[in-house]
């Protein structure tokens, strides 16, 4: 941090336009926002800048993906006459490849680029004293009064420990710290089997890491259309990665026979199953950082999870203060945290009364990956029409070996696309068509019509949506127009030659 406890007596005295408690996305986008808009702006964070998307999440993940990715490629080479032989992966070197990548993108989220804008920054830890006031701990053990005529919450969240018997007496690994590993930890058991514990479970397992997935539900990625968790669990397992789905951990015993390290034990699954592992890492959530900022005496409610409770427009039950990001219970992701950042600085310092986006794009980075938007695409509902298509019948998929894929365009009633899912190796890459497409109301038609490069990826998406044109289009109404006006057309031709 650029500044700890130098503030002039006029930033205790005068208000602040706005007080942003945490440095994350969510907190940056609202300060840098704030700040352009013209209004006096302080961003107060305890540790570093940048969040857990820089630090823990978002970047450490992806490049740790990239390498695993490497990997798996040369492995899979002789499917294309390609021999490569052995591949040997060096831990250590790609923990360094993924603090590489941190380092290089580090600048942009600094206390200097905030500050650059036009806002304060300031080391400490924020504690509301009043509707309209915080008290502000230093580093050094001091601490200074605030005044604010707004503020933005955005401390974010932190990885869940579940409740087990047994659990509290291992050195289980989170998303936060497991990349502080350099050498191969034996046997790796990842208990969740969401996106973050799919991505980082195939991910070391294409490192050559020995990996077990444990997850209580009866299949991987819960929320997803399960055709697209059956996806991910068949690459998962070629991966090499031992998936137990349905399984409900009883109890987690430290120490093995074959390890005794403060992170080795054993997962005692119901039913008597045991599960062991060197090292346990935790991926079953997260939960808000709302402990001991001094909501109560601000008049800031929460839920009974310890979520912020936050209106559409991002206002907390005060309305001088709001709420941005993972700790209000939206969907964690980092760019819901961007787009929450702007909305509730603008509506801080304008007045303005937007409301939040409800089309919010996600993808697990798993190959393949998967890529949602909107409602989901599970299956026919009364209001709800499912347009699949396999992507055997996409041509890139088929010339890169990868046509275990699909796309899956939920319509609603009136024929307007109102959901999707794409899995594929570029899923992510293609969402950003669906995404504006589901908010602007679009009919597969009006996807038909762009002419989109081919052979692509995005073929997928376009190729559903001209099936469900074709399917229009051999209606018996639109056929007898059709028809009619070919034989007119026709007639008209005749007459004049």
């Amino acid at each position: 941090m650029s500044r700890s406890t130098d503030l002039r007596s006029a930033d205790v005295e005068e208000p602040w336009d706005l007080l942003v408690v945490g440095g994350g996305t969510a907190g940056i986008v609202a300060a840098k926002t704030a700040a352009r808009l013209g209004a006096r702006a302080v961003l107060i964070e305890e540790h570093r800048t940048g969040g857990d998307c820089l630090w823990t999440g978002c970047v450490p993940s992806k490049s740790l993906l990239a390498a695993a990715d490497v990997a798996a490629a040369a492995r899979d080479g002789g499917r294309f006459g390609i021999d490569v032989g052995e591949v040997r992966v060096d831990l250590a070197r790609v923990m360094d490849h993924v603090q590489a990548a941190i380092r290089h993108i580090e600048p942009h989220d600094s206390p200097a680029s905030i500050e650059e804008v036009g806002a304060s920054v300031l080391a400490g830890r924020v504690r509301l004293t009043g509707p309209t006031s915080a008290e502000v701990r230093h580093p050094d053990g001091t601490s200074t009064p605030l005044r604010f005529r707004h503020a933005v919450l955005a401390t974010g969240a932190a990885p869940a420990i579940p409740p087990i018997p047994g659990i509290e007496d291992v050195a289980v690994l989170t998303s936060d710290t497991v990349w502080d590993l350099r050498a191969d930890p034996g046997r790796l058991v990842v208990l969740g089997g969401g996106a973050i514990g799919c991505e980082l479970g195939q991910g070391f397992a294409r490192l050559g890491v020995d990996v077990a997935v444990v997850e209580g539900a009866d299949r991987l990625l819960p929320v997803e259309d399960p055709a697209a968790a059956e996806a991910v669990t068949r690459a998962l397992a070629a991966d090499g990665v031992d998936v137990r789905t349905g399984a409900t951990v009883e109890r987690v015993r430290p120490g093995h026979s074959s390890g005794d390290g403060p992170g080795s034990g054993v997962l005692l699954l119901e039913g008597g199953t045991e599960v062991p592992f060197d090292r346990l890492l935790v991926a079953v959530g997260r939960r808000p950082r709302t402990d001991d900022l001094g909501l109560d005496a601000a008049g800031v409610e929460v839920d009974d999870r310890g979520y912020v409770r936050v209106d559409e427009r991002l206002s907390t039950t005060n309305p001088r203060i709001r709420a941005a990001g993972d700790l209000t219970g939206h969907a964690q992701l980092t760019h819901v945290a961007g787009s929450h950042g702007s909305l509730a600085a603008s509506n801080a310092v304008l007045g303005l009364r937007r409301t939040v986006d409800p089309v919010v794009p996600r993808v697990t980075y798993t190959q393949p990956e998967v890529a949602a938007v909107g409602v989901g695409t599970a299956g026919e509902r009364d209001d709800i029409r499912v347009v699949r298509l396999p992507h055997d019948d996409v041509d890139r998929a088929v010339a890169e070996g990868r046509p275990d894929g699909f796309t899956a365009l939920a319509l609603d009633g009136t024929g307007r696309l109102v959901g999707a899912t794409v899995v594929a190796p570029r899923a992510g890459e293609m969402l950003a068509e669906l995404t504006a497409a589901v908010r602007r109301g679009d009919r597969p038609r009006d996807l038909g019509r762009v002419i989109h490069p081919y052979p692509a990826w995005s073929d997928g998406p376009w190729n559903a949506a001209l099936l469900e044109v074709r399917a229009e289009l051999g209606k018996p109404l639109p056929q007898r127009a059709t028809r009619a006006l070919v034989r007119t057309r026709r007639w008209w031709s005749d007459r004049r030659a």
